[in-house]
């Protein structure tokens, strides 16, 4: 379970970010977060790992509330994916990308190893392990950046423009990867059409604040659209 409440948060310069979010995601739901630019997609979900600290109110994943003795455990158990791979892609190699997080978080050459054997099959991008992100496709580093964060064993994962870089034929494959996937999810995205292909919920934020939750077809309410900057 992954639950906010009251949740409030600024901007470095004091302007606010989000206003008065309350939200519960159950175990395996896949949530869209749709919004226009500076609705506060990003912000709210850098709030839930700590990236954005909360000024008021409270994130608790799995029963942990958020706090600077938690945040690591947090990170451990909800990985973020960017909207941009390079910023999770930065080793000589695809594996050691892949690793880095695993020794991060503690585990030992053994079992840091074989997370990353793990995710490689379960992926299908062992072909990967020894090339360069900056030989590999759109579609290629965004797989390479979501083994990152599956290795180290989180039960949330959550996307920041997940369609980011990707062709038509990337958008499809990655849907594919993410109905594979037994994991809670939850994307900030526009890409609306692919919100309803992935997703059974919707949450538009407008202004920081959550203006309707709710099911995908949301998406066809062309008034609520309009009023959200969507349309």
């Amino acid at each position: 379970m992954l639950k906010l409440q009251n949740l409030y948060a600024e901007y470095p310069d004091k302007s606010k970010a989000i206003q008065g979010v309350d939200l519960a995601i159950g175990n395996g739901e896949r949530v869209a977060i749709i919004g226009e630019n500076g609705a506060g997609k990003t912000s709210l979900l850098h709030c839930i790992v700590g990236i954005l600290e909360p000024s008021m109110g409270t994130v608790e994943v799995d029963g942990i509330p958020l706090g600077p003795k938690t945040a690591n455990e947090i990170r451990r158990r909800v990985g973020l994916v960017f909207q941009n791979p390079d910023d999770q892609l930065f080793m000589p190699h695809i594996y050691d990308d892949i690793a880095f997080g695993c020794r991060n978080f503690g585990m030992g050459d053994g079992e840091a190893r074989a997370r990353v054997e793990e995710v490689l099959r379960q992926l299908g991008i062992g072909h990967l392990r020894d090339r360069s992100s900056l030989k590999l496709s759109g579609g290629e580093k965004r797989l390479a950046a979501i083994a990152t964060v599956l290795a180290v064993g989180p039960s949330v994962l959550m996307f920041d423009e997940p369609t980011a870089f990707l062709d038509p034929k990337g958008k499809r494959s990655l849907a594919e990867t993410l109905k594979a996937l037994g994991h809670t999810l939850l994307l900030a995205t526009h890409d609306m059409e692919f919100a309803i292909s992935t997703c059974g919920r919707v949450v538009i934020l407008k202004d920081g604040r959550i203006a309707a939750d709710g099911p995908p077809s949301l998406l066809r309410d062309e008034e609520l659209l309009e009023r959200c900057g969507l349309s």
